[in-house]
């Protein structure tokens, strides 16, 4: 049986989504950890990959069952359990063919920042900018708006078959002390959305023109290879 559930996992204490062959300290790897204490010899599936200290709030992964694992709101209790800075929030039964990264029609991630100093107990879950200017933002955030090939805000080693992806929000709003920079799109390249915001707030900051990251977005010059700090961005929404 195939089943698709929702997790969130504080990034901070891991070294990324995807396994590794260096290091067992990856979501991905814990997840299966705690389906073999359960006597579950299944690999599981991510809707996306996530960097060293990138947070999800809604990541969904795929994985299938044994048919003696049927009871699924015990099956995400046991898992609760077994895992730490991971948490198992739905468990469903899906048809078979269900893949949780292809089937997913838009990816939508949140980058959270304040202005100010994080305290001590935050700084692994906000990130910190120097003040900026929100209107200049708002301009930058626009231009990534669209279909583009984003050839120049990859990080690379991802090789993936098309860089060209269509983004169908890109916007910034601020509340109670925390600003917020949203993004979704049909999909994202390795670190593209860390390099979006570094290149949007260097623009916001007066350290980079508009210009000039048309000119990057139309793969004429490559000006801002920067990425905002992990802590920050979350992968907060698949939509199916």
């Amino acid at each position: 049986m195939r089943v698709k559930a929702v997790i969130a996992y504080d990034g901070s204490a891991f070294y990324g989504f995807q396994k590794q062959s260096h290091t067992t300290q990856t979501v991905a790897t814990a997840i299966e950890l705690a389906l073999e204490n359960l006597k579950i010899q299944s690999k599981i599936t991510g809707s996306g990959r996530t960097d060293r200290g990138v947070h999800a709030s809604n990541q969904v992964i795929h994985f299938d069952l044994p048919s003696f694992w049927s009871d699924l709101q015990k099956l995400k209790t046991e898992l609760n359990r077994n895992l730490k800075a991971v948490k198992i929030k739905n468990i469903a039964k899906v048809d078979d063919k269900f893949h949780a990264r292809y089937d997913a029609k838009t990816r939508l991630y949140r980058y959270y920042f304040s202005t100010t100093k994080t305290s001590v107990f935050m700084r692994n879950y906000l990130a910190y900018f120097d003040p900026f200017d929100s209107e200049k933002l708002t301009k930058a955030l626009f231009l990534f708006k669209g279909k583009h090939d984003f050839n120049n805000f990859s990080k690379n080693g991802s090789e993936p078959n098309s860089t060209i992806r269509s983004i169908y929000a890109s916007n910034h709003k601020y509340h109670h002390g925390v600003h917020c920079i949203t993004f979704e799109a049909d999909g994202f390249l390795r670190s593209q959305v860390r390099m979006m915001v570094s290149a949007a707030m260097k623009c916001a900051q007066g350290k980079l023109e508009l210009w000039q990251l048309e000119e990057q977005l139309d793969n004429k010059h490559l000006h801002s290879v920067t990425l905002a700090p992990p802590e920050g961005l979350y992968l907060s929404h698949i939509f199916y």
